[in-house]
Formats: structure tokens, C-alpha cells, sequence
């Protein structure tokens, strides 16, 4: 049954896949906001748009008009693996995937409600669709991978004074995943066995921050996002064997609960001139919650069993550095660079998610039509590889990535 092992594992790593919101390594990617993804991922700090209601709700009451902000990013993500046991080289043939958000905010400048803004995101942290050419080394680890996360998260901010804010939103997460693989069983006709998994995960958390203005021209930010537990109700798991191994190799449903860590950020924003604005952000991610995962299925044999899986995450850092500059009273240019450091330890690398330590570039540009309509554009690109020893996998070699992620999104402000 130790093939039944590494399906069991793999079905792991990819529901923990599921959606979160935070910029992170591991399993996410940095794509809430145009703007802020032009310049490093940095934004706590620095209040743009709606998309405050992910990166500061405290900061959201200092927006100067309501606006609603839609946008998505293109991810080209491509991977190669050099096997260090036959040298063979494998290379993923991804379709382009295209993470989503969108964010609107209100408030009235009169009344009783006047320093109130409410907010209301709705965004993909990860949507991601990964596979592999066919008859590759890692076939029985992976073959296809297919990822949809819609997080809700309705969001009030409170001005205290003119020089600090308030506030928090509530989060809805709802996902679903595809995971195929081979098995490593032939039948009479020299065909290898599948398997077929499928979950849907639904969880509950908050994002809260407080914004700090002392000056004109410097600015403070402390977000943090909770850790957020998924609930993996009604996965199925498909599984074509031959069938003398039906019985002890059944299909049927199974639960997990999974959870996903909080994320601590403190954000700086300092105009260094009428023009020019720097950002900092460090985040610091609570991925030591990932220790163990533990799954229960409906249809158990004395040979597969529910499972009990331990992980070895670590807490860890990211670093993000951005700038903008006002080039004309209609354009905006941004750069910027984050170095993301990764949670995964030696010895669990996987074939869905070859992360490693990163150090991403970004520019961007924003264009002002009018008084109302905003035009803000990003580009992304990383490149990082990694040499790992999955013994539960028995993949040995180096994994190589290459990611390009243009994006664009439209804001009108009222």
C-alpha cells in the first residue's frame, strides 16, 4: 500500500492548497491589488484604492472618495524537474490561470456615519491550474492539478481622528480541487491505475489594522490576517484499479480539516518628494500551524487506513520594497522587488508547489483618464529553483520555476 500512501499524502499537500489571502509564501500568490503588485506587494501603508479592504481596513476611512476597483492577473507559470536518479527532464505544459479581485468602498461625508467606510472584497488568492507532461518521473507523485479560491470578506473602517484609523472585516473562503495522478498498478491490458480527487473547503476568519498618519508625508501600518481553518466536508476520491485490488483499494468520500496560518504585517509609507512615494512592508506568517494533517475516510480496509500526516513548516518572513512616481498629472510609474522566504523544509518539496526563497521583480503603470476612471497596470516575474529529496515521494532532483503574471485593473471613483 505504499502507493496508496503517497496518494494519500499528495491529496494533503494540494487541499492545503485551498485558499488564503495573504501575501506569503508556501501556497499563495500576491495578486489583490494592481498597484500594490507593481510595487513589491507592498501596500499596508499606502492607501491607493478599494483594495485597502485587503491590505488596511484601518486604512480604508482615509480614502478621499468610494470607488469600485475590478481587475485580474494573467499567471504564465512554467516548471521543469531534472531527475537526479536517470537525469531525465520533465516540463509542465500549464494552461494560464487567471486569479481575480474585486473591491468596492462607501462612506458619506455628512452625518453621524461620516468618518464610517464601508467595504467589500471579493477576490482569488489562489487559483492555479499545474500539469505535467505525460509519462513524467513524478507521474505516480502528480500528473494535474486544478485550484479555484473565492474569498468574501465585507469590511467597516472608523477614522478616530485625522491621524488614525481603524478597522476589521470578516471572511467567507470557499474552494474546490481536482488532483489526478497515476497509480502504480497495471491491469490485464498494461495499463496503469488513476486516481481522480476532488474536495470542496469552506472557512471562517478576520482581517484587522490599524493606520497611523503622524505627518502629511509618512504614514504607519499594522494589519493582521487570522489564521483561517478549512473544512474538507465532501471530498471524493476515485480510484481505477485493477480489479483484484478493488476491495482493498476503494473509492469513496472522506473529511479533513485543514488549517491555514495568520499573517502579521507592519507597513511603512514615506513621500520622499511631491512625486515620490516609498513602501515597505515585512509580513511574517504563522506557517508553523502546519505540523499535521489528519484525514478520515468513510471507506476504510485493514490496508488503507485513515491517515495521520506529519509536516514540517516553519514560521517565516517576507520583505517588500516598492516605489511610485508621479510622472505627468495623468501617469504614475511603479517598481519594486519583495524577497519571500520560503516555509517548506528539506524533504517536502512536491511536484504542485517546487517552492523555494524568492526574490521577485515587479513594475507597474497607472493612467488617470479623468477625475473618476483609473487604469492601473502590473507586471510580475519570477525565477527560483530548488534541489529536494522527497523520500515519501521517491522524487530526488531539482526543480526549476519560471513565473511571468501581467495584470490590469480598472477603478472608478464617486
Amino acid at each position: 500500500m505504499n502507493q496508496m500512501n503517497r496518494i494519500t499524502k499528495l491529496t494533503a499537500l494540494v487541499l492545503l492548497s485551498f485558499p488564503f489571502f495573504t501575501q506569503a509564501q508556501g501556497f499563495q500568490v500576491n495578486l489583490q491589488g494592481q498597484a500594490q503588485q507593481a510595487m513589491g506587494g507592498a501596500g499596508t501603508a499606502l492607501m491607493q484604492d478599494g483594495s485597502a479592504v485587503f491590505f488596511n481596513p484601518g486604512g480604508m476611512s482615509f480614502l478621499n472618495e468610494n470607488s469600485v476597483t475590478a481587475g485580474a492577473t494573467a499567471t504564465i507559470a512554467n516548471a521543469t524537474f531534472l531527475d537526479a536518479d536517470n537525469n531525465s527532464t520533465a516540463k509542465t505544459v500549464s494552461p494560464v490561470s487567471t486569479p481575480f479581485a474585486a473591491y468596492g468602498v462607501y462612506g458619506t461625508k455628512e452625518g453621524k456615519l461620516k468618518n464610517f467606510k464601508f467595504g467589500m472584497g471579493v477576490y482569488t488568492p489562489f487559483g492555479s491550474i499545474v500539469t505535467w507532461e505525460p509519462g513524467w518521473t513524478g507521474r505516480f507523485a502528480l500528473t494535474s492539478l486544478k485550484l479555484l479560491a473565492i474569498f468574501y470578506q465585507p469590511t467597516v473602517s472608523y477614522k478616530i481622528c485625522e491621524k488614525l484609523g481603524v478597522g476589521a472585516g470578516f471572511v467567507v473562503a470557499n474552494g474546490n480541487v481536482e488532483l489526478k495522478e497515476d497509480i502504480n498498478v497495471i491491469d490485464a491490458n498494461g495499463n496503469y491505475g488513476n486516481a481522480d480527487l476532488k474536495g470542496a473547503a469552506t472557512g471562517y476568519g478576520y482581517n484587522a489594522g490599524i493606520y497611523y498618519k503622524p505627518c502629511p508625508k509618512f504614514s504607519v501600518g499594522l494589519t493582521y490576517r487570522s489564521q483561517v481553518n478549512m473544512k474538507v466536508t465532501d471530498g471524493t476520491a476515485t480510484l481505477t484499479v485493477p480489479a483484484s485490488l478493488a476491495t482493498n483499494i476503494p473509492s469513496g468520500p472522506f473529511t479533513s480539516s485543514l488549517s491555514l496560518p495568520s499573517v502579521l504585517t507592519l507597513g511603512f509609507s514615506d513621500s520622499l518628494t511631491s512625486k515620490l512615494i516609498l513602501v515597505f512592508d515585512i509580513n511574517y506568517i504563522g506557517w508553523k500551524c502546519y505540523d499535521t494533517l489528519a484525514f478520515n475516510y468513510k471507506n476504510t480496509t485493514a490496508s488503507f487506513q485513515d491517515t495521520k500526516l506529519p509536516r514540517d513548516y516553519k514560521n517565516t518572513f517576507a520583505f517588500r520594497l516598492g516605489g511610485q512616481y508621479q510622472v505627468t498629472d495623468k501617469i504614475i510609474a511603479r517598481a519594486g522587488l519583495s524577497v519571500e522566504l520560503t516555509p517548506i523544509s528539506a524533504g517536502y518539496v512536491t511536484p504542485e508547489l517546487p517552492d523555494a526563497n524568492r526574490l521577485n521583480f515587479t513594475a507597474g503603470l497607472g493612467y488617470k483618464f479623468n477625475k473618476h476612471l483609473i487604469v492601473d497596470a502590473s507586471f510580475t516575474y519570477e525565477h527560483f529553483s530548488r534541489y529536494d529529496d522527497n523520500v515519501a515521494l521517491q522524487l530526488n532532483g531539482t526543480y526549476k520555476t519560471y513565473l511571468s503574471a501581467p495584470g490590469l485593473s480598472l477603478t472608478y471613483k464617486f
